[in-house]
């Protein structure tokens, strides 16, 4: 049963809409998935495919179904999406019962009730490529104006995963940063415990430090913050 349809213009609004400080790289994905679902006609399902590392996966989907035909071709390594995802190309298979290109692929999506399927290729970063990939229920379900509103729709797409991309990782980066600063002062306290306790240098409390990590089989930074809790207890 196709989506409910929203108009083109309507769905890259809200998409333009989206606020990276309010919801995550996963809500961003899932809501270009369902967008282009509604935008797009002749659209049953859609996935949006990343690519990274020589690592595939489905990050959005709008339907269980649609996620097992693109986990097919990453099983296999071949098929439209990831064509088109290495391509930064649209590929369109109008017809999967006359499709040559992939057939077993093909015949799996038949199998499933799909007669045709458009994928568009997601440029986002130099490191990071995917895809955005629409099946439909009939043969021939997207015209030339469903493909144009679909590339359209694929445009303005990657540049909010873009976006939302270097968002997710700047706002991960700082806190691995916040939380090597915390470790760094609380074993720059075990250390200064230990010193005045021991009469010991830096060097020598930092590797006492260390071998307790490894006596106990815990991080540096667990050791310290028992420690610290232990004199702070006292």
């Amino acid at each position: 049963m196709a989506a409910a349809r929203t108009e083109a213009g309507d769905a890259l609004a809200e998409l333009s809409r989206i606020r990276l400080d309010e919801v995550s790289l996963e809500d961003v994905l899932r809501r270009v998935a369902e967008l282009a679902n509604r935008a797009v006609a002749g659209s049953a399902h859609v996935t949006v495919t990343l690519a990274q590392g020589g690592h595939n996966q489905s990050a959005a989907c709008t339907s269980d179904l649609a996620r097992a035909l693109d986990e097919w071709q990453y099983r296999y390594e071949r098929g439209p999406c990831l064509d088109a995802s290495t391509s930064a190309a649209s590929i369109s298979l109008p017809d999967l019962a006359k499709e040559d290109r992939w057939p077993e692929w093909a015949a799996q999506a038949r199998e499933a009730g799909i007669g045709s399927s458009l994928s568009i290729g997601l440029p986002i970063q130099e490191a990071v490529t995917g895809a955005l990939n629409l099946y439909g229920l009939t043969a021939h379900a997207f015209d030339g104006a469903a493909i144009r509103s679909a590339e359209n729709f694929a445009a303005y797409a990657a540049v909010a995963l873009a976006n939302a991309h270097l968002y997710d990782s700047a706002a991960t980066l700082a806190r691995q940063m916040q939380e090597a600063m915390r470790s760094r002062a609380v074993i720059e306290q075990a250390k200064g415990i230990l010193m005045g306790e021991r009469r010991c240098s830096a060097d020598e409390a930092f590797a006492l430090l260390s071998k307790l990590s490894q006596d106990s089989n815990r991080k540096v930074r667990e050791v310290a913050e028992a420690l610290v809790a232990t004199a702070a207890g006292r």
